[in-house]
């Protein structure tokens, strides 16, 4: 199985990047794990947000592959325990998921085509966070959900 973290955006702080690229090293024992990058489209004096969302949503589409199962990580989403999250992530490696596909979303969210086409969400938080700190947050999320699955004593509970 492959877990892609798929961002808009490169994290352009090296105090986010080293704890990230720590947890994405750490993940690489239980699993494919990559984050990938679209280029943000940089907001334009005069561009509105809906078509900046559908740029963006155009560059996500050019990622995503058939047979790829989506997750936008949204504030509408449904929220997961930690123990939740790690059923969730199992449930998929008994169901053969192939890749999975977590995405974070640009500064106005997604175009709605991004919300009809992919309509399962995860809410990390009802807080709101920067895109940076979302990432650091996802990544100990999914390295915390393979030690729950492994048995590993990561999580103490």
């Amino acid at each position: 199985m492959e877990i892609v973290l798929l961002c808009i955006g490169k994290t352009d702080r090296t105090f986010w990047v080293d704890p990230i690229e720590e947890y994405v090293k750490r993940l690489k024992h239980y699993t494919k794990f990559s984050i990938q990058c679209v280029n943000d489209n940089k907001v334009q004096k005069k561009m509105q947000p809906s078509e900046l969302k559908n740029k963006e949503a155009k560059s996500i589409l050019q990622k995503i592959k058939p047979g790829d199962f989506v997750y936008l990580l949204d504030e509408k989403g449904k929220s997961f325990s930690s123990n939740g999250l790690s059923k969730k992530i199992e449930q998929h490696m008994i169901g053969a998921s192939q890749r999975i596909v977590f995405i974070i979303g640009g500064a106005y969210g997604f175009s709605e085509k991004i919300y009809l086409k992919f309509p399962n969400k995860i809410s990390l938080s009802d807080m709101t966070f920067s895109h940076q700190m979302v990432r650091l947050f996802f990544c100990e999320q999914l390295y915390r959900a393979f030690t729950i699955i492994n048995k590993h004593p990561y999580h103490n509970s």
